[in-house]
């Protein structure tokens, strides 16, 4: 894989450099120390952007090794988190009913 030319970066370089621009900005700072109680790290996305332009620029097999992992491991990051809300196929039966509190109300 790493002998392979064609091998193309998973994203365009752009797209990591924006993603480590956002995460920089005040606002994205401010709402992940609200939500995470923390700052947020964003070494991840300047390697990410230091090892496509590296794979761009000098064909580094490195570079390529490093995009790989990084991808893989985002993509199994977004896979261990499931899904809050049950999705159903139909609504229930008494959908069209009034609610428990309404009844009390009327």
């Amino acid at each position: 894989m790493a002998d392979d030319c064609s091998w193309r970066s998973p994203r365009p370089c752009e797209t990591y450099r924006a993603e480590w621009k956002l995460c920089r900005s005040a606002r994205h700072r401010l709402h992940h120390y609200y939500v995470h109680g923390e700052r947020p790290s964003c070494e991840q996305w300047r390697r990410d952007l230091a090892s496509c332009r590296d794979w761009e620029q000098h064909r580094n097999p490195e570079a390529q090794r490093s995009l790989c992992e990084s991808e893989r491991a985002r993509a199994q990051d977004a896979q261990k988190y499931a899904l809050v809300w049950a999705l159903r196929s139909s609504p229930p039966a008494d959908w069209h009913l009034p609610l428990p509190q309404e009844q009390k109300d009327e």
